[in-house]
């Protein structure tokens, strides 16, 4: 209750902070990032949370990130920032992730290779790929989105973590006995972060995948099926308005291919309605490894009983 309550008049706070009251007003009303009260004589005051999210932005900035591609960074935290900003230790995920994104973004790749070796030696594979390698990838793409980096930024960073997943995945051996999957993007899906972290968790498992990436042609999705005759065949969808072509796609490999599982999965499905999801739960895979587990066990139960 007490960071809700305003304790700091502008020049308090700016002190505090680092910055002048002017750039204070210039970012508060460029990004509406803060939530100042007003005391009974009018007068705004910021609270423990302002501080807390000034600091961070601050912290970001010396780091040598402009305002916005900070605001839009604090916009895009999955780990509740805006909520409980956490200080961390120098070695947590987060840290490496933030300084990692930094050094892509200013094109320092052999600092940036040392600090993912420097990560993999202090996390396991898994947690290295999802957590900081994976998340960057979705936060790169929503900096982009958002226009707060430029398209080489985001070819340049997005290329360079792709090749370091895919060096990982393609390293784990894989078990013949069990069925060939097939990854792909949906229709007009141009974000493969979720994509690459699930098809390492099943190279994880000893499936060996047929990684498509993005930008597959609705009819080539159908060839490829056909031609590779998989046990599986997984999609990814992250935007809402791609939900709908991507589900026909599955149904209608579903109706000509009875015997290959669909597995659908990725953000835009969080955002459908109750009713709509209903004609899609058998495709679901969740949003968590044990729902991954869950269908992933009771499909190959399918399999195995056919």
């Amino acid at each position: 209750m007490a960071s809700k309550e305003g304790k700091y008049n502008i020049k308090a706070i700016s002190n505090l902070v680092g910055i002048q009251p002017g750039t204070l007003r210039a970012w508060e009303r460029r990004y509406q990032i803060l939530s100042p009260v007003r005391n009974e004589s009018g007068h705004r005051l910021y609270t423990e949370q302002d501080l807390k999210v000034l600091k961070w932005l601050v912290e970001k900035v010396d780091q040598g990130f402009t305002i916005s591609q900070a605001v839009a960074l604090l916009e895009s935290e999955t780990t509740g920032i805006q909520g409980d900003i956490k200080e961390d230790n120098a070695d947590s995920p987060k840290k490496i992730r933030d300084e990692l994104l930094r050094l892509l973004l200013t094109f320092q790749e052999g600092k940036a290779q040392e600090l993912m070796n420097q990560a993999f030696s202090l996390y396991s594979v898994e947690k290295v790929v999802i957590d900081i390698l994976g998340s960057l990838l979705v936060t790169i793409g929503d900096l982009w989105e958002k226009g707060k980096i430029t398209t080489a930024h985001e070819h340049y960073t997005s290329q360079l973590l792709r090749t370091r997943i895919s060096i990982i995945m393609h390293s784990l051996p894989s078990n013949e006995l069990l069925p060939k999957a097939i990854a792909v993007c949906g229709p007009n899906e141009h974000h493969e972060g979720g994509l690459l972290i699930f098809t390492l968790f099943l190279r994880r498992k000893g499936f060996e995948v047929i990684y498509l990436g993005t930008s597959i042609a609705e009819g080539d999705i159908q060839l490829i099926v056909e031609e590779v005759n998989p046990g599986f065949l997984f999609m990814s969808c992250s935007m809402r308005e791609n939900v709908e072509k991507t589900v026909k796609i599955a149904q209608h490999v579903a109706q000509l291919h009875p015997s290959v599982k669909i597995g659908l999965g990725g953000a835009a499905f969080s955002y459908v309605p109750a009713k709509e999801k209903e004609a899609m739960e058998p495709f679901l895979l969740g949003d968590t490894k044990e729902k991954w587990n869950e269908w992933l066990n009771s499909k190959l139960a399918e399999l195995e009983n056919g």
